[in-house]
């Protein structure tokens, strides 16, 4: 089986192609990657097909998409904040380069394509937990993007008979998640600032909650869909229903280094969604044999993986 990962060096995606090699049963693994958010070196030891290149250019997409059996589409542009600062870049990317990938799949005759959602989709919907038939209402530009791409999916599998399917993310995070940048997610950042001996920034008063769903089982999700050729009619929350605070995540990072960390409140983003919790009953109905990595778990490993980069002893407090 030969499957194309777009955005194959970011967080995710390298993840993915990592996990994709270490099964044995995908004949050949092809990443297309821009980097502009994606970095070369998380593809270092990897033996994919590697090609930089812009899901906004038809021919590139393409030519890497010929004669692939899945098309994995995670290249974005992520981040809510990144899309309120430049929300023209962010529908470019997410919005029209999944039309792309999508018109690319049907010029080639590719089989499956699995798109990555949001479940920033949800917006403003109060209800918890968040099932795939609740209402919709984005609250920056980033959601308006993703649910576009999620809907491209659908209407191009009514449309042309082409096996879709979205899956909407929700906090994913892990081992390769960048840090370092203005735009960085709230797990990675809070451990590198904890590591760092700063202050934790947290917008708003930390009440706020989050499905935080590790790395690993997203791949596990991923692998078995292309495998199994699925798809679906709609879109599929891919987290496990779990409903975290920010002080909550913040208590078991503490725990987990031996030592309370400093806090510094600032002001609530603009077009942060107040709590995120997924319902799940559908992708246990659809990945009946994926069992969860428990945040504890995860958190660990992450801290592992942070600590291990810059050259603190694993097993220190």
């Amino acid at each position: 089986m030969k499957v194309l990962v777009t955005g194959g060096a970011g967080f995710i995606g390298s993840n993915l192609a990592r996990a994709m090699l270490a099964a044995g049963s995908f004949e050949e693994v092809r990443v297309l990657d821009d980097l502009s958010t994606g970095y070369a070196e998380n593809l270092t030891g990897l033996d994919v097909a590697f090609t930089e290149g812009s899901i906004l250019d038809m021919a590139a997409l393409e030519r890497v998409a010929d004669g692939v059996d899945s098309i994995v589409h995670l290249a974005a542009i992520p981040s809510v904040p990144r899309s309120v600062a430049n929300p023209r870049a962010s529908h470019d990317a997410n919005a029209t380069g999944t039309l792309n990938v999508l018109e690319a799949a049907r010029a080639t005759g590719v089989e499956q394509v699995i798109v990555a959602s949001s479940s920033s989709v949800y917006g403003s919907n109060p209800t918890l937990p968040k099932n795939e038939d609740d209402w919709t209402r984005p609250l920056s530009p980033y959601a308006v993007s993703k649910l576009a791409t999620e809907g491209y999916a659908i209407a191009y599998q009514a449309s042309y008979g082409l096996k879709t399917l979205p899956f909407r993310f929700f906090n994913v995070y892990g081992p390769g998640q960048a840090a370092g940048h203005a735009y960085a997610a709230v797990v990675p950042k809070f451990i590198d600032a904890a590591l760092s001996g700063q202050a934790l920034e947290i917008h708003g008063d930390g009440r706020q909650s989050r499905d935080f769903t590790f790395v690993a089982d997203v791949c596990r999700v991923i692998m078995s869909a292309v495998s199994r050729r699925l798809s679906h009619p709609g879109p599929v929350n891919l987290a496990f229903n779990t409903n975290t605070t920010l002080l909550e995540l913040i208590s078991e990072l503490e725990a987990q280094l031996g030592e309370t960390v400093a806090k510094e409140f600032t002001d609530p983003r603009v077009g942060d969604v107040r709590a995120s919790q997924a319902d799940s009953l559908l992708l246990r109905e659809l990945f009946p044999d994926v069992t969860p990595l428990p945040l504890a778990d995860g958190l660990s490993a992450t801290l592992a993986w942070y600590r291990g980069r810059i050259g603190l002893d694993t097993g220190a407090s």
